[in-house]
């Protein structure tokens, strides 16, 4: 299979200029062939992830795509790269000190607690949590560590139906719901301003939340209730164990853990975080300053609890494919091949065509478009301003055609490293790729329909 995916390749690199790549430059020609390289790499190559990462900055400084190899190492001077650093340093915090077990031990001590209510709350929390919680990454980090502590007090085995489902919560709903309020992270507030920027609508935060809100929760629900008999009927066993009655009494409440000084320290100061998250504009304090400072504030001696050790112990080879991964999206864009590729893709839809057929024409176009780049934010900003004049040319109200766009980008995600969230709950190794597959596509088909239906029946009253 893998010899003839790479001969695949070589053909189209040899066939596709003269067929069709007929309107892309030589340098964009070459980018083709080098997005198809890292799509192999990222879905069924068994290379390892952090040599993987270095072999696509190989092929962009081979295939002459960058002026420098500085230019190709791009990628890696993204915030969003070190915000997944220090986030990833921070959770670790959260173990340290038994946060995660002292605020269990509360959870668990709650009247006829059991792994199905918790399984049951947890998508509600997670879908609520970007409110207060911009970053999805962030909110990754601060669940993680929970999960594995009520995994443990009830006694559950590592690959536990419970955390796998949880294992879905934190990866698939909290990267989906990171679009409910446009505070709620990067791209959402992105998203905000190019409805603005292209003078589509100047929205409140009650306003944007009130359209996308509730076509966002239907998606999630009808993701989650199949996501949950998806897993259930593929582990029977597992299923079982866990919730059968036997699974069902608390094994390890954690009584014994009781707050230190330490534990309020990192409480407060977690807090403070957020809080500045919530209330300060990122235009004037980035989102990467508070973790920043939380970072340097945890490794002043005398407090250490991040030491040389824990910064050796990060996940390094994932570092590398994120970084690689950003430098292909950048180059994309800088070059004009994600423009080109998005030109060529709003050709397929026809002129005299009428508001239904154009919704679903566009929505599965913004589908296509959206399984090319790594990164949200770089798919939004190349295609939002295509669909825009497209609205101008059918009457389709511009308002909904930007919904689409944001809806379907942002719900969007088949490949682990469409979204760091989802990579990084992928390398956990607790779902398998069938089980990551089958449940991202699902989802995918989910908002496809979804955003169908909000367009042609619910945004039409916004605009």
């Amino acid at each position: 299979m893998h010899l003839l995916i790479i001969i695949g390749i070589i053909l189209f690199a040899v066939i596709a200029p003269e067929t069709v790549l007929q309107a892309f430059n030589p340098e964009q020609e070459r980018t083709v062939l080098l997005l198809l390289i890292a799509i192999y790499l990222w879905t069924f190559s068994k290379i390892p992830a952090g040599a993987a990462g270095i072999l696509l900055l190989l092929m962009i400084i081979i295939l002459n795509l960058t002026d420098s190899v500085e230019d190709a190492m791009a990628g890696f001077l993204s915030s969003a790269l070190y915000f997944i650093l220090i986030l990833s340093l921070l959770s670790g915090v959260i173990v340290k000190t038994n946060a995660d077990k002292l605020i269990s031990g509360k959870l668990l001590k709650l009247k006829n607690i059991s792994p199905k209510k918790i399984i049951l709350i947890l998508p509600v929390l997670v879908s609520i949590l970007p409110v207060l919680m911009p970053s999805a990454f962030a909110r990754l980090k601060t669940v993680l560590p929970f999960v594995d502590s009520l995994n443990d007090a009830f006694a559950l085995p590592e690959q536990s139906m419970f955390k796998k489902y949880a294992m879905y919560v934190v990866g698939f709903v909290n990267q989906n719901s990171t679009m409910i309020v446009y505070t709620g992270g990067g791209y959402p507030v992105l998203a905000a301003q190019l409805l603005n920027d292209y003078g589509v609508a100047n929205l409140g935060w009650l306003e944007w939340f009130l359209i996308i809100a509730p076509p966002l929760w239907c998606a999630l629900i009808i993701t989650s209730i199949f996501s949950w008999y998806y897993l259930k009927f593929s582990y029977p066993s597992e299923n079982e164990a866990d919730f059968g009655d036997s699974a069902r009494a608390v094994q390890n409440d954690y009584h014994e853990y009781q707050p230190t000084k330490t534990f309020w320290f990192v409480i407060i100061t977690f807090g403070l975080m957020v809080s500045a998250w919530v209330f300060t504009d990122p235009e004037r304090v980035p989102v990467l300053l508070p973790p920043m400072i939380l970072l340097v504030l945890y490794s002043i001696p005398g407090i250490s609890l991040i030491t040389n050790d824990d910064i050796r112990a990060f996940n390094w080879e994932n570092f590398l494919m994120i970084g690689a991964a950003l430098s292909v999206g950048i180059i994309m864009d800088q070059n004009g091949t994600a423009q080109v590729i998005a030109e060529q893709l709003i050709r397929i839809i026809p002129e005299n065509a009428n508001t239904l057929v154009n919704i679903i024409i566009v929505t599965f176009t913004v589908f296509l478009f959206r399984m090319i780049f790594i990164v949200p934010t770089s798919a939004v900003i190349v295609i939002f301003p295509v669909m825009i004049s497209y609205a101008d040319m059918t009457g389709v109200p511009a308002l909904v055609l930007a919904f689409i766009v944001i809806m379907m980008i942002g719900g969007t995600n088949i490949l682990p490293i469409h979204s760091p969230t989802l990579y990084f709950t992928f390398k956990e190794g607790v779902l398998t790729k069938k089980d990551h597959y089958t449940m991202a596509v699902f989802s995918s088909f989910t908002f496809f329909i979804v955003s169908i239906l909000a367009a042609y029946l619910y945004w039409v009253w916004w605009a």
